[in-house]
């Protein structure tokens, strides 16, 4: 072919990918495809094969997790022969990189997320802490933004939540229905912003009553200060007459002699009709440093469990962060697509949460630059790999799906249709989507050389029957906690 051949292709190539741009932008969205598309770039086509590139490694992987068939589609209306498409990671630039050195800077050790901006500068707006305590007995400050309108609800948090408005709403109410209200859950879910938030709005109902919030660290230090100056006696006393106690981090609450002496006070204010609400990392029963007769106290009461944030709730948080920092600044966007990337990547506590969307706000306040789905990755590069789930491979999909349905791998991989195997071969096929990068074509020659679309079907298949058949979600749950484990 001549030189004046080969330009004329390339102009028609590049013609034609224009459409296929085009179509993208008009099915997804402008934010969407602005995320996702705006820097996929047509190297050449090649035969049955488009030749696309991207600046990130991530972007590949989710782009073949995510878009693969989309994005095939559309490229085969303007190049029919189309069969596959590969990605290409081109060399990424670097002012995202610069950008997040800076937002790093900017960020101090417990900073609030308000920043404003003086004379091109940014600095730190100020919370000031509310005292809790009564008659010269201080306790921890309580954050005012920590309050139950600022929580946000889902399913993992839902009973907890309602349990401490009621503890909160009740406080005046004998007999009082939730007493020891106990919250466990893992770091990061919530446990002292519903602390906070308890006290805060028993604070608000009632100005008068003493409410004392306490870290179990805070509660140690206080008791041994109180024993050097020979003031124990008073301090118990001064214990005893709060009207509500809650104290945080219950797990490392430890020494014999402070124990023995909460638990008088535990008790103490439990049988005189006084509030106490704990909160702790794990159930009662497993606080082993605690004197049995404590722990069985504890668990005496209600014991309810924050569990793991799901996508939705992750989703909700980031969204409603972004929107109080929008409504700050309304300049600044993050696009739907960054929150769909940081609350599928950040999955730990809601702390990673706000402190991606601090990142994020802190990059756009220095650089004046939007944010795209480029500075999103680099600027919360270290969360997500502090957060890195564990790299699942097909073959472990194959082996656990296997072993649990009793049938053999060459059978998952085999030509066979009798529901005994099809079911978990569409099963495994739906994990391999859901839990690895790989793409629908990869899959489906992992799974016996099947076609693409058979992999998509089977994936429609189990999504749509988990939505009507409560057991087989249990069992496509049992299977994933078994792969991360």
């Amino acid at each position: 072919m001549d030189n004046k051949a080969q330009h004329q292709d390339s102009k028609t190539h590049s013609e034609s990918w224009q459409r296929v741009r085009k179509r993208l932008r008009a099915e997804l969205g402008e934010d969407v495809f602005s995320s996702w598309f705006g820097r996929v770039e047509l190297e050449n086509v090649n035969a049955a094969t488009v030749h696309v590139s991207v600046p990130t490694r991530f972007l590949k992987n989710w782009l073949q997790s995510h878009y693969y068939e989309r994005l095939l589609n559309c490229s085969q209306e303007e190049f029919p022969q189309t069969a596959r498409i590969e990605f290409r990671v081109r060399r990424p630039h670097d002012g995202a990189e610069q950008a997040s050195a800076q937002a790093l800077q900017a960020e101090g050790p417990g900073e609030p997320a308000t920043l404003h901006r003086d004379g091109g500068q940014v600095r730190t707006g100020s919370i000031t802490p509310l005292q809790t305590g009564s008659d010269g007995f201080e306790g921890s400050p309580l954050d005012p933004r920590f309050s139950f309108g600022s929580f946000v609800v889902g399913m993992s948090n839902r009973l907890v939540h309602a349990a401490a408005q009621e503890v909160a709403e009740s406080i005046s109410v004998q007999p009082l229905r939730y007493n020891p209200l106990y919250i466990q859950g893992s770091v990061g879910l919530g446990k002292t912003h519903l602390l906070h938030a308890i006290a805060l709005d028993v604070r608000r109902r009632a100005m008068s009553a003493r409410v004392l919030y306490l870290t179990a660290e805070r509660f140690m230090s206080s008791f041994v200060q109180a024993l050097r100056a020979r003031d124990a006696i008073a301090f118990k006393e001064q214990l005893r007459g709060i009207d509500i106690l809650l104290i945080d981090d219950m797990e490392f609450l430890q020494g014999a002699t402070i124990q023995q002496e909460f638990c008088h006070a535990l008790n103490s204010l439990i049988d005189g009709g006084r509030q106490v609400v704990v909160a702790a990392d794990r159930p009662p029963a497993q606080l082993e440093k605690l004197d049995a007769r404590m722990r069985s106290r504890l668990a005496g009461g209600l014991v309810a469990e924050i569990g793991s944030m799901d996508y939705e709730l992750r989703h909700r948080i980031l969204t409603r962060r972004a929107d109080e920092e929008c409504e700050r600044d309304p300049s600044f966007r993050i696009p739907r697509a960054v929150t769909d990337f940081l609350a599928s990547r950040l999955t730990d506590s809601g702390r990673e949460l706000e402190g991606a969307i601090i990142r994020l706000r802190a990059a756009y306040q220095l650089t004046e630059q939007p944010i795209t789905m480029e500075t999103a990755e680099h600027i919360i590069r270290d969360l997500m790999r502090g957060s890195e789930p564990k790299r699942i491979k097909i073959d472990d999909i194959l082996r656990i799906v296997s072993k649990h349905f009793g049938v053999n791998r060459s059978d998952l991989l085999s030509s066979r249709r009798n529901r005994s195997i099809v079911r978990p071969r569409q099963v495994g096929m739906y994990l391999a989507k859901q839990l690895t990068s790989r793409s629908l074509p990869e899959i489906g020659r992992r799974f016996g050389n099947r076609d693409h679309t058979t992999v998509l079907h089977a994936i429609r298949k189990i999504d749509s029957l988990m939505k009507d058949d409560p057991s087989l979600q249990e069992e496509v749950d049992l299977l994933v906690r078994l792969l991360k484990d």
